[in-house]
């Protein structure tokens, strides 16, 4: 689903498909909470790095993880309710 009102108003300011599709694309149903989880670690890391140091691998694992997470919720919710919403 595409909100189509929105689409004249992207091409006024770039004719990139990408941009123009991935602007209009609907919104994963999971993201912010997944979004927020990758924030906590986020802080939890820079909080604990006197004891704890994770290298970046480990920190890039982790994000990744998360969102794949997120992204596979949010379709198998979609799936289910026919619709991604935000």
């Amino acid at each position: 689903m595409f909100a189509l009102d929105s689409v004249p108003a992207v091409l006024a300011v770039t004719r990139n498909p990408f941009i123009v599709y991935s602007s209009n694309v609907p919104r994963l149903r999971y993201l912010r909470p997944g979004l927020a989880l990758i924030l906590v670690f986020t802080g939890a890391k820079m909080l604990t790095a006197r004891w704890f140091h994770a290298g970046a691998g480990v920190s890039a694992l982790i994000i990744i993880v998360v969102l794949a997470m997120t992204i596979s919720a949010s379709a198998l919710a979609g799936r289910r309710g026919g619709v991604f919403y935000g």
